[in-house]
């Protein structure tokens, strides 16, 4: 949990919907009973203190190294620091800006990736956005589809987008690549209305009307 973002000014303790930014996914995780430990990885732990957030006996705030701060810092290798300094069965790894994110998707993913672990099926499981339109190259060719048979878009074969919304890992699939997706990843289709990753100002605002909605239908609360 960064101090600094670039494209959204302090956007991980700005206020959304009610309450700082990070207390949403937060929350989300506390309420995960299989979660044993929620790791903090930041440079921040002043402002966190600001914003009520002190260590517990389930929260452990770590303060990020200096090498590995920054915005050209590769998040694998701030994971491999939490690796290297604690020890668990299982990693989840989940970010401050996918707010909507809820603890019943959370519990989901970890039980399908227990069982993928059981069945020796996948080392690590990510979340993904199944997507079935038709893409264009950027010189207008036609990539997953032809132009002049134009089956239903539910006929397409479906493609997966990466969602940075969750991933869960262990050591030994994060020792195989050093990075968070292992050598025998598993796809997990997540909730499109939980699917927000906000990177800038305008996923800032799309995030706050999904939340509206969410909340006006019930699927959500402060």
């Amino acid at each position: 949990m960064k101090a600094n973002s670039t494209r959204v000014k302090g956007k991980n303790f700005r206020d959304f919907c009610g309450k700082p930014l990070f207390k949403w996914i937060l929350d989300s995780l506390l309420a995960v009973e299989e979660i044993d430990q929620i790791v903090i990885n930041t440079d921040a732990r002043d402002i966190l203190a600001e914003n009520g957030l002190i260590g517990t006996d389930r929260i452990l705030i770590r303060d990020r190294k200096a090498e590995i701060c920054g915005d050209e810092v590769s998040m694998n290798l701030v994971l491999a620091d939490d690796v290297a300094n604690i020890e668990a069965d299982i990693y989840l790894m989940t970010h401050t800006t996918n707010p909507l994110l809820s603890s019943k998707t959370i519990k989901q993913a970890l039980d399908q990736y227990s069982a993928a672990l059981e069945n020796d099926k996948a080392d690590s499981l990510f979340t993904v956005n199944k997507i079935q339109t038709r893409f264009y190259s950027s010189k207008c060719e036609a990539i997953n589809h032809d132009p002049d048979n134009l089956i239903p878009t539910q006929d397409l074969e479906p493609w997966y987008e990466e969602n940075s919304n969750l991933y869960l890992f262990n050591r030994e699939s994060f020792k195989s690549t050093n990075a968070r997706i292992g050598s025998r990843p598993t796809m997990m289709v997540s909730p499109a209305l939980e699917c927000s990753d906000i990177d800038t100002p305008d996923d800032w605002d799309r995030a706050v009307v999904m939340t509206h909605y969410m909340k006006d239908k019930g699927l959500v609360k402060v």
